[in-house]
């Protein structure tokens, strides 16, 4: 079975996004976001290579993809793949400057 490896940040996004969702939808959709979290990561490293490449300024982020949480398009997974599955580096709201954040070239 593929390996799926978060991040530091990536889990912190994941708390900050349940969170969020729990004061201002309600508990249930948290906890749903955290379960198509999952899932998505899982379908990912079953299929590393269905995300869309990046390119980044960063050489250690190379190779980079990013894909929507499953039900939560405006949640995007942003991963590495690897040989043995995947390396969730971060999970942002597309509203952000995620582009920014991951140094992405424009």
């Amino acid at each position: 079975m593929p390996k799926i490896y978060q991040r530091a940040a990536a889990r912190r996004d994941l708390v900050e996004h349940f969170v969020y969702l729990a004061e201002n939808a309600n508990l249930e959709t948290a906890e749903r976001f955290l379960a198509q979290a999952e899932a998505s990561f899982n379908a990912l490293a079953e299929q590393p290579l269905i995300g869309a490449p990046l390119s980044l300024h960063d050489p250690a982020l190379a190779g980079m993809r990013k894909w929507p949480v499953g039900g939560f398009e405006n949640h995007l997974i942003f991963y590495l793949p690897h040989p043995n599955g995947i390396s969730v580096v971060r999970v942002l709201h597309a509203a952000r400057d995620w582009w920014g954040l991951l140094g992405i070239k424009t």
